[in-house]
């Protein structure tokens, strides 16, 4: 089996939204956006993260003993703080952190160490129509591991998913798609000014690599995040539309609405996530969106 190393922060089994059927998704570290909506804010590094959750700290002290360079303190009011500046990332006080309150996010794995679970659920895929879903993170910067990943998972007959946002060279793509049975596009909004502003980055190198999937060999689903205020126009929906219109390989478009579980993530990592009035857009409202589509050669779920 093909000894390439990848980076990942999770493996979820039994996921039934990554794909057709019941799926193990492998989620890669490293990613080249920054929206500000993200759920996995630990993806964004390729190395690892350590993850603080105050709310389930006991106070127990340990980390401040066990830290080699003194990171962790607490404030006046009795705050536990992490001078994340100095923080190398040791892990010594999340492995002896037995009430769980600090973690680490990444971890360096071979392809027959993530196969070995993958492969442990081939019954479900079997009866599912299901399969090996490698989401991120952008997966695609690692496309090495993913294309060594998907290839071996080809050969034990398990359905293969690449999801991604696409803002990578097209030599990545090359590299994963002989081994892909599918791929699920993430698609932010359509005004590169306005993409640039929530994700930071443009769109141009996206909406190219889109329309040459569209046009090419594999299956491809789009899946567009429904945030408010951000892309939740007819305007922005009619624009997508018509840039669809014309990728015969589209099989089905998701709209997939605002949720901020991500948000304790964010705060877990010592950000603080400043959209918390956002809420999820009614489903009354993703049907009229979803109206935008009419006439597409492709259905379209809200």
């Amino acid at each position: 089996m093909n000894d390439e190393r990848g980076v990942i922060f999770d493996i979820q089994r039994y996921c039934v939204h990554d794909g057709p059927g019941i799926r193990t998704t492998v989620f890669l570290k490293g990613c080249n956006l920054r929206c500000f909506w993200c759920h996995n804010p630990e993806s964004y590094r390729t190395g690892q993260d350590l993850l603080f959750y105050p709310n389930k700290c006991i106070a127990c002290g340990k980390c401040f003993t066990l830290c080699p360079l003194g990171c962790h303190s607490l404030t006046e009011e009795g705050e536990h703080r992490i001078d994340r500046a100095r923080c190398t990332v040791c892990g010594v006080c999340a492995k002896r952190c037995f009430a769980g309150a600090l973690s680490l996010s990444g971890k360096e794995s071979s392809v027959a160490e993530v196969m070995k679970t993958v492969g442990a659920d081939a019954p479900f895929y079997r009866n599912s129509e299901g399969g090996l879903t490698c989401s991120g993170g952008e997966p695609l910067l690692q496309a090495s591991f993913v294309a060594a990943l998907l290839r071996e998972a080809r050969a034990q007959r398990i359905h293969t998913a690449l999801d991604t946002a696409g803002n990578v060279p097209w030599e990545a793509f090359e590299a994963v798609l002989p081994h892909t049975s599918l791929v699920l596009f993430d698609l932010k909004c359509m005004d590169p000014a306005r993409h640039r502003e929530v994700t930071g980055a443009d769109n141009g190198r996206i909406l190219e690599n889109l329309a040459r999937l569209g046009k090419g060999k594999v299956p491809l689903w789009v899946r567009i995040p429904v945030i408010p205020g951000v892309n939740d126009t007819e305007e922005n929906m009619v624009a997508v539309a018509a840039f669809l219109r014309a990728l015969p390989m589209i099989r089905k478009l998701e709209l997939l609405p605002y949720h901020a579980l991500g948000a304790s993530k964010h705060e877990s990592l010592g950000g603080i996530y400043e959209h918390k009035e956002l809420k999820a857009p009614a489903k009354e409202r993703l049907q009229e969106l979803a109206g935008c589509f009419a006439g597409a050669d492709f259905p379209v779920t809200a």
